[in-house]
């Protein structure tokens, strides 16, 4: 058996905060894909308009496959329509604008130049359906001396820092473990998207988005840049030993490493007088986080060698009991397995002629509901009938 076939399968009806709004999405890969995904789990009608036969570039994605699909590209593309038809063509470019002309909201992630050779440029579209929202999701965005570089989610991240900032001090620089480049712009676009749609109900004015994965991605290490940008100080990557927080890290235990962070003067006492040492929590010298700072490595080496002393699990269930911030360092098929994702409807499972497809869900709950499970990914022209109405 496998996991997906243990989630709960979801039937809920969809949410229906953009119910009304119709989206174009153009897109392929990971971040266009998954901005119209948030959108149609917003309740947005969302048609995905793909190449004859091949599709979404993520649909060759794998293995791993569950019943022919790209696991990749069903994690970023339920909740909307597919429709199989060549934009460039003359032909397809007169269907594209029909779509259009109905449409509220095109998602594209093409270079500038590509999008005015291909005719789905602001410029073109916005002349059929003048408020139309155009949000262009690319490597570096429309201007600048890189705008035409190609770029995918390990080049942002490599420029943005974020890998750089990434891993042990003496090993290689590390990308994070998931498209976070992509994610991050994908949720931008989306949020861009809807705030480009509420002024458009106050001034009928449509909108030329531009999200980059570049800006993206670094506007996500602000708390790292702009400490540097403050005071000059240059940090370095610490395999996550190190932080502004003077106790934010992964310890070991006797089986099992979990994680603990002592944010405040509060809470650091409070772990202490867990531990039965109060003495140590009020302790002058360790006052404040900056005076703990000074004596991290001190500090660190005391707490390493007390959790090393008993199990996670008795640690965990201390720490929970007195609101110490600390969890698990889980694996993926542990987090597959977490009862209360599952409970909460987050983890659950589609079921499309047979074959159980898992999802991840939205996270974000409107008067106790989540998006619903109306639509599960398309198969590729799945929909070219019934969207454009032809035989």
């Amino acid at each position: 058996m496998i996991p997906a076939d243990r989630l709960p399968e979801k039937t809920t009806s969809s949410l229906d905060l953009l119910d009304g709004i119709r989206v174009i999405d153009l897109t392929s890969s990971v971040a266009g894909p998954y901005a119209g995904q948030m959108l149609g789990d917003l309740g947005a009608d969302v048609i995905k308009v793909e190449t004859p036969g091949r599709g979404d570039d993520c649909r060759s994605w794998g293995p791993p496959f569950l019943d022919g699909e790209s696991l990749w590209f069903l994690s970023v593309n339920r909740n909307k329509r597919s429709v199989a038809f060549d934009i460039a063509s003359d032909e397809g470019h007169e269907t594209l604008l029909g779509l259009v002309a109905g449409a509220d909201v095109v998602l594209v992630n093409t270079t500038l130049r590509i999008q005015r050779k291909l005719r789905i440029d602001h410029a073109t579209l916005s002349a059929v359906r003048p408020d139309l929202v155009h949000v262009s999701i690319t490597g570096f965005g429309m201007s600048g001396a890189r705008a035409d570089m190609p770029c995918y989610d390990l080049i942002a991240e490599g420029i943005s820092s974020v890998m750089d900032m990434t891993g042990e001090l003496d090993g290689p620089p590390q990308k994070v473990g998931t498209p976070a480049a992509d994610l991050l712009a994908g949720e931008d676009a989306a949020l861009a998207a809807i705030a480009a749609l509420f002024r458009r109900t106050r001034t009928g004015q449509g909108a030329a988005v531009d999200v980059s994965l570049v800006s993206s991605m670094t506007r996500f290490m602000a708390p790292r840049l702009m400490p540097h940008l403050g005071s000059g100080d240059a940090w370095t990557r610490s395999g996550g030993r190190d932080s502004v927080i003077a106790v934010y890290q992964a310890f070991d235990t006797a089986d099992d490493p979990i994680t603990l962070g002592l944010g405040n003067d509060a809470i650091w006492k409070r772990f202490w007088h867990a531990l039965g040492d109060p003495e140590t929590g009020s302790d002058p010298r360790f006052a404040t986080n900056a005076m703990r700072r000074e004596h991290r490595p001190e500090i660190v080496a005391r707490i390493a060698d007390i959790l090393r002393t008993k199990p996670s699990a008795h640690w965990l269930a201390l720490f929970a009991e007195t609101r110490i911030p600390s969890g698990p360092i889980n694996r993926l098929d542990q987090v597959g397995e977490d009862a209360d994702l599952i409970e909460q409807g987050f983890l659950y499972s589609f079921d499309r002629d047979g074959t159980r497809f898992p999802q991840v869900g939205l996270g974000i709950a409107f008067d106790g509901h989540s998006e619903g499970a109306t639509r599960p990914p398309p198969r590729l022209g799945e929909h070219t009938r019934e969207v454009l109405g032809k035989p």
